[in-house]
């Protein structure tokens, strides 16, 4: 059974609105929500409010479309950063892999806790149609708020 994927696209914190972030939506529910449910309930710590939306002007991030096409390879693409904003700090990474009909979001890390075990969060699994349409409309959003 598939997923649904979609993007929110927002400005950050008040002091910062001209920097937007990015966060996943995995049937409808923020993916911060799901893998601080996740670490919580797996005793994970620290866990709870560690993460927040990726920031594409904080870190090399050419498209939406590359990004979350796993252009990383062989590495895992993050898709989710630290509360701050860096990615550098405390994000989260998944391998991404594409086929005709699916997209698979699995093996999740957080690799400053290499000890830490995701393998029973996940594998999210996207219709590969429905899920090109949700990184287009981010990489649309994006565009349209780039400033010139």
């Amino acid at each position: 059974m598939t997923s649904e994927i979609s993007f929110d696209y927002q400005p950050g914190s008040l002091d910062r609105a001209d920097v937007h972030q990015i966060m996943p939506r995995i049937d409808s529910i923020p993916l911060i929500d799901l893998v601080d449910t996740f670490e919580i309930g797996a005793g994970m710590k620290p866990s709870g409010d560690m993460y927040g939306g990726l920031t594409p002007q904080l870190f090399r991030f050419d498209s939406a479309t590359e990004h979350f096409h796993g252009s990383r390879k062989p590495r895992k693409t993050p898709v989710l950063a630290c509360s701050c904003g860096e990615v550098g700090c405390w994000p989260l990474f998944t391998r991404i892999s594409l086929t005709g009909d699916l997209v698979v979001w699995d093996h999740f890390e957080q690799p400053h806790r290499p000890t830490r075990d995701y393998s029973a969060f996940g594998p999210f699994l996207f219709d590969r149609i429905r899920y090109d349409a949700a990184v287009q409309n981010l990489d649309t959003a994006i565009e349209s708020h780039k400033v010139s």
